[in-house]
């Protein structure tokens, strides 16, 4: 018989953390838990992401609204769990900080596929997972997908927005660069499509929502350790602090300014 716990597969779940502190230091399995979630909800965003290209893709806005908000709520969820962890004292993270040896977050496969999910790709992460391997496979079947930001390209193409061929024709692998002819078919969308706009305005909030992650990120880091080189030998708050304020969606920022009433 079904029951909650088999649906759920709840032993399971909770067989998952395992402290690796002798004796078991107190802060250690908030931390374990913390980023399981994290790793949860990065599943999540890759599903919601893939079914929100898949709507664009297929001109179903309503349904592109209603799943790009709920990834708008994630996002915000995301950013609030920081505040859980940010209880942690540094003195409380160190007490098992040595037990991570090579182990650092710089490793999420899955956060790396939402990026390229998204239009940041780059190759490099590609190198990180081992051959075979889970994370090698998502990240290169992400890799070769086009984006959200080539999808919605696509929508607005379809919809009588003029977007140069060879930009529509670039290889998938190609990451997000800003274009001025972009830019220039967006202020149009602005100026006279209004549920496109909408949807453009959304497509700002998750791109701030994605900063915004990252730099709670950053502080709460630099909170924990300061300056000390990060886990698995990354230069921690360091390297983090390079990917603050680096939108996704180039173009939607780069038009702010020229945006006026007629």
């Amino acid at each position: 018989m079904l029951t909650y716990n088999s649906y759920l597969a709840i032993d399971e779940l909770l067989d998952l953390q395992r402290p690796r502190s002798e004796p078991e230091e107190h802060d250690e399995l908030l931390f374990i838990i913390i980023h399981q979630t994290y790793e949860l909800w990065f599943k999540q965003l890759r599903h919601e992401l893939a079914f929100l290209s898949e709507r664009l893709d297929q001109d179903d806005l309503p349904r592109a609204f209603h799943t790009l908000k709920r990834i708008l709520k994630i996002m915000k969820t995301l950013v609030s769990q920081v505040d859980i962890l940010e209880t942690m004292t540094p003195l409380e993270f160190d007490s098992f900080r040595d037990r991570l040896e090579s182990a650092s977050g710089f490793q999420s496969y899955q956060f790396r596929v939402i990026e390229f999910l998204l239009g940041h790709k780059r190759p490099e992460p590609l190198e990180f997972q081992p051959l075979n391997s889970l994370g090698r496979q998502l990240l290169e079947e992400a890799y070769r997908t086009p984006s959200l930001w080539r999808v919605f390209l696509g929508l607005l193409h379809r919809a009588g927005h003029t977007l140069p061929p060879d930009l529509l024709q670039q290889p998938v692998t190609e990451a997000n660069q800003s274009s001025k002819d972009v830019q220039e078919a967006l202020l149009q969308v602005y100026r006279q499509d209004h549920q496109l706009a909408e949807l453009c305005e959304l497509l700002v909030d998750l791109d701030e929502g994605l900063q915004e992650w990252r730099y709670r990120h950053v502080k709460m880091v630099q909170r924990t350790i300061g300056s000390k080189m990060g886990s698995g030998g990354s230069s921690g708050a360091e390297y983090l602090m390079k990917t603050l304020f680096r939108p996704v969606f180039p173009d939607l920022w780069d038009i702010r300014s020229r945006l006026e009433k007629p």
